[in-house]
């Protein structure tokens, strides 16, 4: 275990792993702020939730701990449930007012 960690170090430097992290969290974050398409914002959740997800396994690899690998494995059963719950959601909102924008749901309010 110890050598395919090293391996993954000697590969490219934690430094680039978190830069690449914070790009892809900063897209996300981006995504959510200036679309207004659901699926969209739903998409870059899940972005945010993999830049995360990276972050994790590349702190793992470099400190050679199953830890962070723990760890993303429980962000991935979240996201998997999130993403199940969420298009159930969408797939209902769309059906009651036929658009899947989010400044169209103020047409639910009571």
């Amino acid at each position: 275990m110890e050598n395919i960690s090293a391996q993954i170090t000697q590969v490219a430097p934690l430094e680039h792993y978190i830069l690449l992290s914070a790009v892809l969290f900063s897209l996300g974050v981006l995504g959510v702020l200036i679309r207004r398409n659901v699926i969209v914002m739903f998409m870059s959740i899940e972005l945010m939730l993999n830049a995360c997800n990276l972050l994790l396994a590349a702190f793992s690899a470099f400190h050679s701990s199953a830890a962070g690998q723990v760890f993303v494995f429980f962000i991935m059963i979240v996201a998997a449930a999130e993403v199940a719950v969420g298009l159930a959601i969408i797939v209902m909102l769309y059906r009651n007012i036929h658009s899947i924008d989010i400044n169209e749901l103020s047409k639910l309010k009571w």
